[in-house]
């Protein structure tokens, strides 16, 4: 009887120590979760400088002006031919939208010639060797992508020349510089942080002007001549960005 009295309270005594020692358990400690990740965002902010080259075409009429002013069409042509260059500007990206200014200037090999409707004893030569645009850029980001229009002034240095149909002689030529103005689209992309590759599509709008050719040997229907010019270029393009402005950052909160 004394032994099972004293297990009685033993059990007792136990079970009043049992919430006295969870109580005194130390608390489990909290964890935080770790953020979600965030894919970088691809930054087209800062300076850049780059090469292009590629393909172009420009397409010339002539019309020879009598001392009247009335002009008669003398023929068209179209021929195409290479390009290599360069491009330096600047972009700066609010959001998704990316702005720019861009200047390119570009070695041409553009020359056509074709026997005038005039008189075709005569032919009548066009040469383009050099282009240069100055534009500004409007773009939209997708991360690394870039898609682009752009549009501004454009140039071109050309050579107009006369030519007896016989041997080939040049008879006179007139150099001119021509201003006008470019419109044109791109797409980009960033394969590395400073490196982007991309192409581009512009058209050039250079309009006519008159010249006049004061040789001798020129006939009088060829003196005073009235020439328009259109230039379609396609290039891929390299581009570096200097510093860090093209490196990928993450989104902060």
């Amino acid at each position: 009887m004394k032994k099972f009295l004293l297990g009685t309270v033993g059990l007792l005594a136990l079970g009043m120590g049992a919430p006295a020692t969870a109580a005194d358990m130390a608390a489990r400690p909290y964890t935080k979760a770790p953020p979600p990740m965030v894919a970088p965002i691809y930054d087209w902010t800062g300076f850049y400088i780059g090469g292009n080259g590629g393909w172009g075409q420009s397409s010339n009429c002539w019309d020879v002006v009598d001392v009247t002013g009335f002009a008669v069409a003398s023929g068209c042509r179209e021929r195409s031919g290479g390009l290599v260059g360069g491009q330096i500007g600047y972009r700066w990206q609010s959001g998704t939208w990316v702005f720019g200014l861009e200047a390119q200037g570009d070695w041409a090999d553009f020359s056509n010639q074709r026997i005038s409707l005039i008189n075709p004893l005569f032919s009548t030569r066009t040469q383009t060797d050099g282009i240069g645009l100055f534009t500004g850029q409007i773009g939209y980001a997708w991360n690394q992508a870039l898609f682009y229009v752009k549009g501004g002034a454009a140039v071109t240095s050309n050579r107009f020349s006369i030519l007896e149909n016989v041997f080939g002689t040049e008879l006179a030529s007139a150099s001119a510089t021509r201003w006008g103005g470019t419109v044109g689209v791109g797409l980009e992309y960033g394969f590395t942080p400073n490196w982007s590759f991309g192409v581009e599509y512009n058209h050039l709008f250079m309009g006519d002007a008159n010249n006049t050719f004061t040789a001798a040997a020129v006939p009088a229907a060829f003196v005073n001549n009235r020439i328009s010019q259109d230039v379609d270029m396609v290039t891929l393009r390299l581009n570096y960005r200097f510093g860090g402005y093209g490196a990928p950052v993450a989104a902060r909160y």
